[in-house]
């Protein structure tokens, strides 16, 4: 039995799949952690969903910020950008069964001391307290009235975390830090637009996780999201965006021992512009 956590997918299903033959993956003894972004600007965003729901007993996967862009979609909110590749999935016969397993996702995950995210946690928040704020926002995901939270999710603000924030102010900071972030001030401050390399980080930035007084250092942390910082194991994180639907790899992780596994961009996946947009 292994547990594997794996990349941002993007609807790259061939890919995929050759990385699961690479790791012998057996969905009767092992576990896939995926780190979220399932779906979406990739060609096979419908293949992948329908082979999460059949094989949802072995998988364990977060929410990224391009599935729950899919979800504000689905439900009319905002267009479809020009970029995306939603649309086979939202005119499937079964699109309502599997965009609500995909809605009832967490945005958080911790099991074997590991901690599973999208893209980051901000430096005050605990372990803890990160799992208990994402239970917030899963909980108003699966709410009745979930339509509500997707129609106020997007926005950039408040662009920090206080603990007094409520409404949908509070589920949005929580959202954006987990589903988005990559960089922020020594205080918390988070910043968007940037989705580029180390290297060219505006000044009063750092990425999330090279914080010093970060709340979360001792924890293992694994994600995705940024895939112009590629592979990248230090100050105790792991990330695991390799840039498969730029043309790059599909990355894997066995968290028992922590051997890395890739396969490059199988053809078939379409890859775009290599430009590392988000």
């Amino acid at each position: 039995m292994a547990t594997y956590a794996i990349g941002d997918l993007q609807g790259c299903f061939f890919s995929f799949q050759a990385l699961l033959k690479k790791i012998q993956f057996n969905p009767a003894h092992d576990r896939l952690w995926l780190v979220g972004d399932l779906i979406n600007r990739g060609a096979g965003s419908l293949d992948v969903m329908r082979w999460m729901l059949e094989h949802q007993s072995s998988v364990v996967t977060v929410l990224g910020n391009h599935d729950l862009h899919t979800l504000v979609v689905a439900e009319g909110f905002v267009s479809a950008h020009r970029s995306d590749t939603i649309q086979a999935l939202l005119d499937a016969p079964d699109a309502p069964e599997l965009l609500g397993w995909l809605r009832q996702q967490p945005l958080v995950h911790f099991e074997h001391g590991y901690l599973m995210v999208h893209a980051g946690l901000l430096p005050a928040w605990t372990v803890d307290q990160a799992l208990a704020l994402g239970a917030e926002v899963q909980l108003a995901l699966q709410a009745p009235n979930y339509r509500e939270f997707l129609q106020h999710m997007y926005g950039n603000d408040p662009k920090r975390w206080d603990d007094g924030l409520t409404g949908w102010d509070r589920l949005r900071v929580i959202t954006n830090a987990m589903t988005r972030l990559r960089i922020c001030s020594a205080d918390g401050e988070m910043e968007f637009k940037f989705k580029g390399e180390l290297q060219n980080i505006p000044d009063g930035y750092q990425p999330w996780f090279e914080l010093s007084h970060r709340a979360s250092v001792n924890t293992p942390i694994v994600f995705g999201h940024w895939s112009a910082l590629g592979l990248q194991h230090k100050n105790n994180v792991y990330s695991l965006d390799t840039g498969c639907l730029w043309g790059g790899h599909l990355s894997a992780m066995r968290l028992e021992d922590r051997q890395i596994f890739q396969v490059p961009c199988h053809p078939d996946d379409a890859p775009l512009k290599l430009d590392f947009t988000d």
